[in-house]
């Protein structure tokens, strides 16, 4: 009886340590799987990516040297035109459709009463409420300050004005800040009359900041209402 107590008592005791070496065991494999997953991928070349001789190669990224980036052009840089709309709207109201500012500006994009009323929006509270109808006041503004300044954006497009290269993006939003004649009076006096909006901000500002963005898909309209 002695004897077979100890048997089983020696089994049970074999057993343990072959369970516990296997848990150990199993912990290493996990550990290993796992690190070789962050190893270095090899690269190579393939001879379906043509390259010509003479050309250099600027793919290695990221680098520590800013001079490896010099003359890269990279996508997604904010420059497209939901780029444009939004960086505005921060400006103005930080984003936000139901400001109101001191002055009486309205909304996401701050505009007055009279030139809601120029795209044919009347109820000015309606329009605080409705966020797509100030999605499509902002559009309507820049068609018709686009057809105003048609021939500026053609004549000074490419220029430095003031220290300032200026683009279409660049005029429209000026536009936006302190209209349409504002800019044009910036424009051809060569940057000497320097136009500001009641809060200090200048028409040489908005369109330094905002130029180089891609506005060319909006489309000149002398007459835009926005429809319900």
């Amino acid at each position: 009886m002695h004897r077979q107590y100890q048997d089983g008592d020696s089994t049970w005791k074999l057993q343990f340590m072959i369970n516990r070496w296997s848990f150990y065991i199993g912990i290493v494999v996990l550990i290993g799987f796992i690190s070789s997953a962050f190893k270095p991928i090899e690269s190579f070349n393939h001879n379906w990516f043509y390259v010509d001789e003479n050309e250099e190669l600027l793919y290695q990224f990221p680098s520590e040297k800013p001079s490896d980036y010099i003359n890269t052009s990279i996508p997604f840089t904010g420059k497209y035109f939901i780029g444009f709309k939004e960086a505005i709207a921060f400006k103005e109201s930080q984003g936000k459709y139901s400001k109101v500012n001191s002055l009486g500006y309205l909304g996401k994009y701050q505009f007055g009463k009279s030139t809601l009323a120029s795209i044919g929006i009347k109820d000015s509270m309606l329009f605080l409420r409705n966020h797509k109808m100030q999605e499509k006041a902002f559009i309507a503004l820049l068609k018709k300050n686009k057809w105003e300044l048609r021939e500026v954006i053609k004549e000074y497009r490419g220029k430095m004005i003031d220290g300032v290269r200026i683009t279409e993006s660049g005029i429209l939003a000026a536009a936006h800040l302190g209209g349409a004649g504002s800019v044009r009076k910036f424009l051809e006096s060569n940057g000497r009359k320097k136009c500001k909006d009641n809060y200090g901000t200048s028409v040489k500002s908005y369109m330094k900041e905002f130029g180089g963005y891609e506005t060319h898909n909006i489309k000149p309209e002398s007459s835009p209402k926005v429809i319900k």
